[in-house]
């Protein structure tokens, strides 16, 4: 499974969100990701891909292809 399924996977299992709605150009906040859910976003992407985001600061503002470009140089790091 690539970075971008399981994000797709952890949008759409934990948070209700449509999987059409999910772009890589689709700003988080359209998701309806505020700062506690995108901190248990990560918490969730940490577990499930064995990997540490502690220094990666995503927000709001960042777009679901931003979040798949952090998460995927970290676990190719």
């Amino acid at each position: 499974m690539s970075t971008s399924e399981h994000i797709t996977d952890l949008l759409v299992s934990n948070f209700g969100t449509d999987p059409e709605s999910i772009g890589n150009d689709v700003p988080l906040r359209r998701l309806r990701l505020d700062s506690l859910a995108l901190e248990e976003l990560r918490l969730l992407i940490e577990d499930r891909m064995d990997v540490d985001l502690e220094d990666v600061e995503i927000t709001s503002r960042d777009t679901v292809g931003r979040l798949v470009s952090a998460v995927h140089d970290r676990v190719t790091a």
